[in-house]
């Protein structure tokens, strides 16, 4: 159970560090899980922890037929947590239904855990790459660097060697360790006068195959191992990014973030003009050769003392001089901004010649308007209270004040058949025409019928009169607008934050 996969890509090597990003604290690898457990007790009760974290039952040969009965129970739990996907009803947002995709299955425990057991036995490739790639950058092997370096500068002075990469790479790392695999060289004795390889023959050793490692072995261990600290890896420096990236770009510090466009945007503007004219090749060449004797011991001591003793006593004075630049330089309009809102009061006549106080209507609800001619009911508030301000905006006056020139609004909707006062109270009232039957059209045309019943005639509608005596020929509505300032309602990064 324990023994080791020999045709299996594990990290067979020390443990993956975990990262630390904090310069106050030191990375310290995690405790190696190499050594077997001591007696059969002890690999019982961790094979027991391993599938009560699972949440399955492992072999060294194969899953499961079928869920157990705790997988059932958690399963029928979820599905009443957890909404049942159907990807053939998903919708984009235009609202089309989506392309018949590959159907994939939705969550569920069991899948889960055998996916993640199949993943654990096949990522320790992952890791071997990831352990060769930080030995070759903390100069592990001097040779092994140095060499990487020269790869390096040659790509950086002729990128054209980019093309050939790839083909080298399948060579010498592929195809002739797979060779001399199969052909391994005859082993040195004392006996032998001169060593000599020869590639003559048939293979005498069997194909190289990469196969997933077993199940509760040690390198099914040690994959766990570093998958668990890849995670925290992940995570440190996810977090730390948000930290640094976040407050400068999200604009809860306006001035900062303020500051941030405006070097973007005139860096943007220089590199559309003079990015043809930069040295890219000594460029790339200087930052990688920079990055990697960046991770050389001796120069990491060196720069952490440098950073000690001279850099992290300056950091303090140089933000506030940035901060106090900012204040200065950076204005930012601290004045909201300011619009008018408009209310309609309606009132009706009554039956015994009274105005009633109807509702307070965004729309003035003349005779031609969509809701006249449906023969709808306004709508809106009964009470002046009632009237909220628009959705973001807040109140910057305390009351209402009514609009003087109903005139102007009128002609302004190119609203007909109405009186308008321009005096008093300035009522706007409907027109109601005496003694025939009159038809209105949205072309601002009346068609009458006699009552003799002649023909139809039509005649023009006037677009609006001015108020004077006006007694019997005002119909049942009539309105009046009011006018009220709003301001954008201002938001408090500090209050969200708590």
């Amino acid at each position: 159970m324990d023994e080791l996969t020999a045709d299996a890509f594990v990290n067979r090597d020390d443990p993956i560090p975990v990262m630390d990003v904090d310069a106050s604290a030191a990375s310290t690898p995690r405790a190696d899980d190499d050594a077997p457990a001591d007696g059969q007790q002890a690999k019982a009760g961790k094979r027991a922890r391993l599938r009560a974290a699972l949440g399955g039952s492992f072999s060294g040969k194969a899953p499961e037929a079928g869920p157990s009965m705790q997988d059932r129970l958690m399963e029928k739990l979820l599905q009443q947590i957890i909404p049942i996907e159907d990807p053939s009803r998903e919708k984009d947002p235009s609202g089309t239904a989506a392309p018949n995709l590959v159907q994939r299955p939705p969550f569920n425990i069991t899948t889960m855990s055998n996916n993640f057991r199949r993943f654990n036995s096949r990522i320790g490739v992952v890791f071997v790459f990831q352990v060769k790639v930080v030995r070759l950058l903390s100069w592990y092997k001097t040779s092994h660097t140095l060499s990487f370096l020269a790869v390096y500068t040659f790509v950086c002075l002729d990128p054209y060697i980019l093309a050939v990469l790839p083909l080298a790479v399948l060579l010498l790392a592929i195809l002739i360790p797979s060779f001399i695999a199969r052909h391994p060289a005859p082993p040195i004795t004392l006996s032998s006068e001169t060593f000599s390889y020869s590639t003559a023959g048939p293979p005498i050793a069997p194909a190289p195959t990469v196969k997933p490692v077993k199940e509760l072995s040690k390198d099914f261990f040690r994959n766990m191992r570093d998958l668990q600290n890849s995670m925290e890896d992940f995570s440190r420096v996810h977090d730390k990014i948000i930290e640094l990236i976040t407050p400068p770009t999200n604009f809860s510090d306006e001035p900062l973030s303020s500051t941030v466009f405006l070097a973007t945007f005139v860096t943007a503007s220089f590199m559309f003009i003079a990015s043809h004219l930069m040295p890219w090749r000594l460029i790339f060449l200087i930052i990688g050769w920079t990055i990697t004797c960046l991770g050389h011991p001796k120069l990491q001591e060196q720069m952490l003392e440098t950073h000690t003793t001279h850099v992290a006593p300056l950091e303090a004075p140089a933000k506030s001089h940035l901060n106090s630049w900012i204040a200065k330089d950076i204005v930012l309009d601290s004045a909201a901004e300011t619009r008018e809102v408009e209310i309609f009061e309606l009132q009706k006549l009554t039956e015994a010649g009274e105005w009633e106080s109807w509702l307070f209507s965004s729309s003035p609800y003349d005779p031609l308007s969509a809701a006249r001619i449906g023969s709808d009911r306004p709508k809106g508030t009964r009470f002046f209270e009632d009237v909220r301000a628009p959705a973001g905006w807040e109140w910057s006056e305390k009351k209402w004040t009514l609009d003087l020139w109903s005139r102007e609004w009128v002609e302004e909707r190119i609203i007909t058949g109405v009186e308008v006062e321009t005096e008093g109270e300035r009522w706007v009232y409907d027109i109601r025409y005496e003694g025939d039957e009159l038809f209105t059209t949205p072309s601002g045309l009346a068609s009458v019928e006699t009552g003799n019943g002649g023909k139809k005639k039509a005649k023009m509608l006037p677009s609006w009169e001015e108020g004077g005596d006006g007694v019997g020929k005002r119909g049942e509505w009539r309105r009046r607008r009011w006018v009220r300032m709003v301001k954008r309602r201002y938001h408090d990064s500090s209050e969200s934050r708590n």
